[in-house]
């Protein structure tokens, strides 16, 4: 089982606050997580053959190019955004 620090660190590196009285809780469940993946470590894959994509598909991906939606089509975007600035939707900072 995980020790309170590990939890404790755990929860820092995911930036997840947690109580004290929550820390046994996510012991007794990241554990169980890890001990789920530990056991999966144990079933033999040596003779299944790898695979990239379930369906087998190649090159699904759609080309990457911008679409007028006209004026019209961008008021009605612009119209559901919280806050816009010089006809643009206004994001927060990411840094």
């Amino acid at each position: 089982m995980l020790t309170t620090e590990e939890v404790k660190n755990i929860a820092l590196l995911a930036r997840i606050g947690i109580r004290e009285d929550e820390v046994e809780k996510y012991q007794k469940d990241l554990s169980a997580v890890l001990d789920f993946f530990r056991e999966l470590e144990t079933v033999a894959t040596d003779e299944v053959e790898p695979i990239n994509h379930i369906t087998g598909r190649v090159g699904v991906a759609r080309t990457d190019q911008a679409e007028d939606f006209g004026s019209e089509g961008k008021a009605e975007i612009i119209k559901n955004v919280p806050e816009t600035k010089d006809g643009f939707v206004k994001v927060k900072s990411v840094f």
